[in-house]
């Protein structure tokens, strides 16, 4: 099983609220045919959600959020959500909807309903996972990043290979060079700051990468503007990126 996350960054433009990258998206989806195992996918919020967590105020953290924020943030996802699910139809493949509450409660992972979504993947469907905003209980709300979700799955599912989709190569490390990091071992690392993002942008991304692959998972980090390398890495391991082992 594969576990691949599209990074808003890839699939919105984070400097033009809400504006989706259809032809990126498009792009990336007609690479997913010619993968031939089961494969969930999780996306980011870019300049949907994170616009909006952002005008709210809206963290990680659980709050007594603005109840308006809460409900601005989810229906911008749900349009996200819409934009990726159709990209999929359009390129003949079965995605199947599944918001982040059908296995997480409060901020905890139902473990039961995760490995469920294991079944649904072998079923011929693709299940497709988002970050949101989350009811937390006692009237607070919180932002339960895609990312986050990528170490919640993994834990449960121990997918053979999970891939970050990114605007970048991989990881660098000097930005002004942009020498790429080809092996990720905890060395030194310099970070782009990413706009618009209220999850932690690439920090929170190299910290769940890392929290998987310390579970003893490979972790690999890629461009989507070239979905041959997402592609390549899983038929071909081929792996011009980052890789996390």
């Amino acid at each position: 099983m594969l576990l691949i996350k599209l990074g808003g960054s890839i699939i919105t433009n984070k400097k033009k609220p809400l504006s989706a990258k259809r032809k990126t998206i498009d792009n990336i989806v007609y690479s997913f045919r010619k993968i031939n195992e089961d494969f969930v996918v999780v996306h980011g919020g870019g300049s949907y959600g994170h616009y909006w967590s952002e005008k709210y105020d809206m963290h990680t953290k659980p709050k007594k959020y603005d109840p308006k924020g809460v409900s601005i943030v989810k229906n911008s996802m749900i349009e996200l959500n819409t934009i990726i699910l159709d990209s999929f139809l359009k390129n003949k493949m079965n995605p199947y909807c599944l918001p982040p509450t059908d296995f997480v409660m409060g901020n905890k992972p139902i473990n039961r309903k995760i490995l469920e979504i294991k079944k649904i993947a072998n079923s011929g469907l693709i299940p497709i996972t988002y970050g949101d905003a989350l009811w937390y209980g006692n009237k607070k709300s919180y932002i339960l990043s895609g990312d986050k979700i990528m170490s919640l799955l993994a834990r449960v599912l121990r997918p053979r290979l999970s891939i970050f989709v990114l605007n970048e190569d991989g990881l660098y490390t000097d930005m002004k060079t942009k020498k790429l990091i080809y092996d990720f071992k905890d060395e030194k690392i310099f970070i782009k700051k990413t706009l618009m993002d209220v999850t932690g942008g690439m920090t929170r991304k190299v910290a769940e990468a890392s929290k998987m692959y310390k579970m003893g998972l490979k972790v690999f980090f890629v461009n989507g503007n070239k979905p041959e390398r997402i592609v390549n890495a899983i038929t071909r391991k081929k792996f011009e990126g980052t890789l996390f082992r």
